[in-house]
């Protein structure tokens, strides 16, 4: 577009002030002031409505407006108080511009914009020190104003909603977020996570059909009391979850059957020896009639960790492999492999100047601990518990040629790891909603539970307790995933705030989001 003079380049500079009558423009240094006027149209009256275009007066306005050229914008208007031609209503009245000028307001309605729209994103501090930069002077207690100011979405009630709870202070306060399971959008953040809490805000919303959860029993039971005829959808992720936790566990538990394919090491000391002994304690009351809670009250021990002794069925089954982290000699290890096998003698100072030649950087003592342990003599590097329950719990096609070779040999070691294998495969494939899982389901659990693993056997008492939110999870498409990913938003707000926003604050930061 070619200007052609300077009216028409201020008209188009300040085009958002188009409904004014621009009167002149005045660089006064750091700013630009610029000074208007209202048209001379009647306006209605804010009370009873009638037009009038009798002037009583005249008023002068000072508002800011978008920066320009790096510099603030001062826009003085001059506007019209006006005469109520309504007997019995208000005297006079001032005219508004509807845009530009809001009632009360220092600034413009588009510069609101702007500032509504940083503030939503950085709040605070955060916010006024970017509007400073953008010529936009306010204080973080006037950004948290216009933050607040910025009406709240108000949707219809979704028909399928996601529900989950997040901390406000982990372990002491936490929030509970509603969102709308298909479109994604925030609906309402309640500020616990009690029963009472959901119960009430759901027979608030009726027209609700379909509740997304995790396995929460106190979201469960406000459900099911609230909307009793509303299917509730168990979060298949945590599902997943918890089969992983009792994969691990079966795994730790047969250590001794798969340490013996690697020739690995078990604990072997006084440690290995009071896990032996208070199996030995435990088994020894359960086998005179008593109960688990009285066998935590005489050992002094807690009860889960009684449950845990209990159910081994053999004390070989407490034993655990060592758990040997990655260290920086594992590269070196062949080396050293070599070198002692052709010199038992030869000194560990020795050893630690020869692999620091090839580029070791880790210290002596590193190494002495590393040949203590026995690694350095292995024949191959260790292997975890949790690295062999990560490689049954990965897709086959994921993994790497000779992960499936040791896989094999490590889950043929007793027929127990086979049937752990077989039992996760298995229920991998039911996480494809399908309606034929239902039934598949049922199948699987009676399969679980004819095998000996114990761990596996508490999964499945899980699955029973919430068998019909499970089902749903596995037959229906929706997940609870979209309200976990506006929890891990919430905690990237919640940082982003150094947690000292209230609860008020969070509350609308999130559902602005």
């Amino acid at each position: 577009m070619r200007v052609k003079n300077v009216n028409e380049l201020v008209q188009t500079v300040f085009s958002g002030l188009s409904p004014l009558v621009i009167e002149d423009v005045t660089d006064e240094g750091e700013r630009i002031a610029v000074r208007a006027r209202t048209a001379q149209d009647a306006a209605f009256c804010p009370a009873c409505g009638a037009l009038s275009g009798r002037v009583h007066g005249y008023q002068l306005r000072t508002v800011a407006d978008v920066p320009v050229d790096d510099r603030r914008v001062v826009v003085r208007v001059r506007v019209r108080r006006l005469v109520c031609p309504t007997p019995g209503c208000r005297h006079t009245f001032r005219e508004q511009v509807p845009g530009v000028l809001e009632r009360y307001q220092r600034r413009t309605a588009r510069l609101t914009g702007q500032v509504k729209a940083v503030v939503k994103e950085l709040a605070g501090r955060a916010g006024a020190r970017l509007l400073a930069i953008l010529q936009v002077g306010l204080s973080r207690h006037t950004a948290l104003r216009a933050l607040l100011r910025i009406p709240l979405p108000t949707g219809r009630v979704p028909r399928v909603i996601g529900v989950d709870d997040f901390a406000l202070r982990r372990r002491h306060r936490y929030a509970t977020v509603v969102i709308d399971a298909e479109t994604h959008e925030r609906i309402d953040v309640l500020p616990d996570r009690t029963a009472g809490t959901l119960e009430a805000w759901l027979r608030e919303h009726p027209g609700i059909e379909v509740v997304c959860r995790d396995g929460s029993a106190t979201y469960a039971e406000a459900i099911r009391r609230a909307l009793p005829h509303a299917v509730q959808v168990a979060d298949r992720w945590h599902v997943w979850h918890n089969l992983c936790e009792a994969a691990l566990s079966e795994v730790k538990a047969h250590s001794t059957c798969w340490a013996a394919v690697l020739d690995a090491p078990l604990y072997d000391g006084p440690r290995a020896r009071t896990t032996l002994e208070r199996w030995h304690q435990v088994h020894d009351l359960l086998d005179q009639g008593v109960g688990l809670l009285e066998c935590a009250r005489r050992l002094q021990l807690a009860l889960n960790t009684v449950k845990r002794y209990a159910r081994a069925d053999r004390p070989e089954r407490m034993l655990r492999v060592p758990k040997y982290r990655a260290s920086l000699v594992d590269p070196y290890r062949e080396h050293l492999r070599k070198r002692r096998a052709e010199h038992p003698a030869v000194p560990v100072q020795h050893l630690f100047e020869e692999i620091k030649a090839l580029g070791f950087t880790g210290c002596l003592n590193l190494l002495h601990k590393y040949i203590n342990q026995g690694r350095a003599d292995a024949d191959r590097s260790h292997i975890s518990p949790r690295r062999l329950a990560r490689m049954l719990l990965t897709r086959p096609s994921n993994l790497k040629n000779e992960h499936h070779d040791l896989l094999d040999r490590l889950t043929g070691a007793c027929p127990e790891m086979t049937q752990l294998t077989t039992s996760i495969r298995d229920f991998a494939e039911l996480l494809t909603p399908c309606p034929e899982n239902a039934d598949r389901l049922s199948d699987w659990i009676a399969q679980a539970r004819a095998v000996d693993l114990p761990h596996l056997h508490a999964f499945t008492r899980g699955l029973e307790r919430d068998r019909d939110a499970v089902i749903a999870a596995l037959t229906l498409p929706y997940s609870n995933g979209p309200t976990e990913g506006v929890n891990t938003k919430t905690k990237r707000i919640a940082r982003q705030m150094h947690g000292r926003a209230g609860f008020t604050l969070l509350r609308h930061r999130i559902l602005l989001g």
